[in-house]
């Protein structure tokens, strides 16, 4: 199968890039989203952001919480900018994602939201724990490390 950079229908909407930073990720799962005319309007001009969001299970159903969609200008009947949205998994996606959020205390953050290949809105969550200062500090000096590296191999080949 091609790659998803290489379709023509494939777009990336909104990332949330810190999500990497501040999180360490262990799996990530990809969900449909239940969306309006007006919002799927929207995120076609690429007027999305999803970097202070988060995804929770209740009552048995996947929740996107506030996610931000700008309103369709040219829309008859709008959306409401931050409200819920159902995401959509299967059950046994769901019921390991609950049983990962409550008994061992991880979070479930977006990470990327995009049109796939056949142009459906989709969302990448993952199953993420929380990083601490010293861990954030870690992460950095490794990045910083490896371009260093980099650039001294390009320069003494």
């Amino acid at each position: 199968m091609a790659r998803d950079s290489d379709n023509k229908n494939y777009k990336v909407i909104a990332e949330n890039r810190r999500a990497r930073f501040d999180y360490a990720i262990e799996e990530d799962v990809e969900c449909g989203i239940v969306l309006t005319g007006s919002e799927v309007k929207s995120l076609r001009l690429n007027s999305a952001n999803i970097a202070e969001s988060y995804a929770e299970v209740k009552d048995g159903e996947l929740w996107l919480i506030n996610s931000y969609i700008a309103p369709y200008e040219q829309a008859m009947f709008g959306h409401e900018d931050r409200r819920p949205r159902k995401l959509l998994a299967s059950k046994r996606e769901l019921s390991r994602m609950w049983n990962e959020t409550a008994r061992k205390g991880m979070t479930l953050v977006p990470l990327v939201l995009y049109f796939n290949h056949r142009g459906i809105a989709k969302i990448k969550i993952a199953l993420a724990k929380g990083k601490r200062t010293v861990d954030k500090r870690e992460t950095a000096a490794k990045r910083d490390w490896n371009r260093q590296k980099q650039r001294l191999l390009k320069e003494h080949g």
